[in-house]
């Protein structure tokens, strides 16, 4: 701390004032205690030098600061207005984000592409914020720029950058994907011995097919050209991998090239691959029956063969999980008829499994029945029935039939008893159909070349739920649909910030136990703000909860006292930055 003096025509008067900085370095001063002029000070300590009294005043404040932490006294003035555009409330959610970014080694990886390529704009800083921004406040590209003074730290990103950055991240996405991984090795536990792959699509506003963008079947049914994303997860529930395809191609295709990559790039030989019934084309199946690699699949009971269909939807041959009878001092399966059940009150889950050779694939067919789950879709099957019949009764409503549409259940004729065409359309409910889709009520089928037990099949195939749950998020609280830009390579990079938002939320997931639900982690970092005191530090404005206390526990840092002073906030800027893996 220094003095100031201030000179007048008629007075001299002393202040003690210091330099500090803010977050982003800007350096300032502020009015640390104002003394008075010269006749005030000599009129309080006769017989001093006022400008002497004032340097030794100034010192004796900077001892007491060095050996106290002293309490921060804000005084505001209740008549004085606020300056007119300053800013003054900022996001620090996004610290978390930031120190995985720093976990996984983005800042380092975005150098050596820099390096490689030579350009003048900060690709780190670009990564960074578009990351951020993915799940703090999912936009455009344009939008996200606009929405980034939102955060702490301030940045000097130009739009133009931002679309470069995208082009050289696009070329560079394999590299970064297998450069994570390894990184990521480094702070969690990265269950590999089980993969789980799925696909879906994304929809654009456009109407024009060209390239990425191509006219397919829509997981939600939206008339617009759709891209394609096929996704590997790890038994750990993170993201392992991805491929964009158009949005034209068959799904199945797609595993085998992006499964190629993880065992070349990723050195990954020995792991089991989960998918749902859509992606186990028997060249899918057969290619993960070599070497080290297995499979376990979901298997329509509807598109069974006969012969297998009749035995897996035959009541007796049934075993319930876990329970064995012993006979002669041995275990043996206890056989169940599922005719024998109380259908309406049983919980157990009950299977049959046998071997099949087909089209030189050895495998095992697991079939289970959960009574519980045949009333749930009993249930479900009611109530669509009751919406057909209302269509029934004002056919003007009645839809194009799709898998899941009540319409299903509807029979329209449009002949008349003699075969000559109806003027008007007769509409009944069609029980035949309803009774042909109760049959499969409660049963589940499974396909596998492994020789566990059905219970650590079933197990593993239950697990699908983590990766649909992964699209969700992706399209639910990180918005990635509707897609905006227009080159493939932008769209790519587009999805890559996506693929890397979604591995940065499962890491935060991971460290805090799961203890939160996805919507209540996400909305806790958007909501933790602080209200920024000229000169002096920030002052919380969120709601401090057992989640925030977890958060701040995991990570080593602590943003909730009463006010986070700006060189405390420096430290953990630094902290975050320098972070060492091990830390967790």
């Amino acid at each position: 701390m220094r003095i100031k003096k201030s000179v007048s025509k008629n007075s001299v008067s002393y202040s003690v004032i210091e330099n500090v900085r803010d977050i982003n370095g800007n350096s300032t001063t502020k009015v640390v205690k104002a003394l008075g002029n010269e006749q005030e000070i000599r009129e309080k300590h006769p017989g001093v030098d006022p400008e002497e009294w004032a340097r030794e005043y100034a010192k004796k404040l900077t001892e007491e600061k060095k050996r106290n932490s002293e309490k921060v006294i804000i005084k505001q003035d209740p008549n004085k207005y606020i300056s007119k555009g300053n800013k003054r409330s900022y996001n620090i959610g996004y610290l978390f984000l930031k120190s995985i970014y720093h976990q996984l080694k983005l800042d380092k990886i975005c150098k050596e592409i820099t390096d490689r390529h030579n350009f003048s704009y900060d690709l780190d800083k670009t990564l960074a914020l578009l990351i951020y921004m993915r799940i703090l406040h999912p936009t455009s590209k344009r939008g996200t720029l606009e929405k980034a003074d939102d955060l702490l730290e301030s940045h000097s990103i130009e739009e133009q950058h931002m679309y470069r950055a995208l082009d050289i991240l696009a070329k560079e996405s394999d590299i970064i994907e297998k450069a994570v991984y390894k990184n990521s090795t480094a702070i969690v536990e990265r269950k590999t011995e089980l993969l789980y792959y799925d696909c879906t699509n994304y929809y654009f506003e456009t109407e024009e097919a060209v390239g990425l963008k191509q006219y397919g079947m829509s997981k939600e049914n939206r008339p617009n050209p759709i891209v394609q994303m096929g996704l590997f997860m790890d038994g750990s529930g993170l993201p392992l991998a991805f491929v964009i395809n158009p949005g034209n191609q068959n799904e199945q295709p797609t595993l085998k090239p992006l499964e190629k990559r993880i065992l070349k790039d990723f050195q990954l030989s020995k792991f089991v691959v989960c998918t749902d019934a859509g992606l186990s084309s028997h060249e899918n199946r057969l290619y993960n029956s070599m070497n080290d690699r297995a499979f376990v699949t979901t298997q329509s009971i509807k598109k069974l063969k006969k012969h297998l269909k009749d035995w897996a939807l035959n009541p007796s041959g049934w075993h319930c999980v876990g329970s064995t009878q012993v006979t002669n001092d041995k275990k043996k399966k206890q056989s169940i008829n599922l005719n024998n059940l109380d259908l309406e009150t049983d919980t157990q889950i009950y299977y049959k499994e046998r071997w099949m050779n087909e089209n030189g694939l050895e495998q095992k067919l697991i079939v289970t029945f959960s009574p519980k789950h045949k009333r749930y879709q009993a249930n479900i099957r009611e109530k669509q029935i009751e919406r057909a019949q209302t269509k029934v009764d004002n056919p003007s409503r009645i839809e194009k039939k799709r898998a899941n549409n009540p319409d299903r259940f509807i029979q329209s004729t449009h002949v008349t008893n003699e075969g000559e065409i109806a003027q008007k359309s007769s509409h009944t409910i069609n029980s035949a159909m309803i009774d042909k889709e109760a049959v499969y009520d409660g049963f589940y089928g499974v396909c596998t070349n492994l020789e566990n037990s059905p219970a650590e099949i079933v197990r593993i195939n239950q697990r699908r739920w983590e990766i649909e749950e992964s699209f969700r998020i992706l399209k639910n609280e990180m918005r990635t649909r509707p897609v905006f830009l227009q080159k493939d390579e932008r769209i790519k990079a587009h999805f890559l910030v996506c693929f890397l938002s979604l591995l940065t939320y499962r890491l935060i997931e991971n460290r805090i136990d799961e203890s939160a639900t996805c919507c209540e982690i996400i909305q806790t970092l958007r909501d933790m703000r602080v209200l920024e005191y000229t000169n002096e530090g920030y002052i919380p404005t969120y709601t401090r909860t057992d989640l925030t206390d977890k958060l701040h526990n995991v990570f080593g840092f602590r943003t909730d006292t009463e006010i986070v002073t700006i060189q405390k906030m420096k430290k953990i800027l630094k902290q975050i930055k320098n972070i060492n893996s091990t830390h967790f």
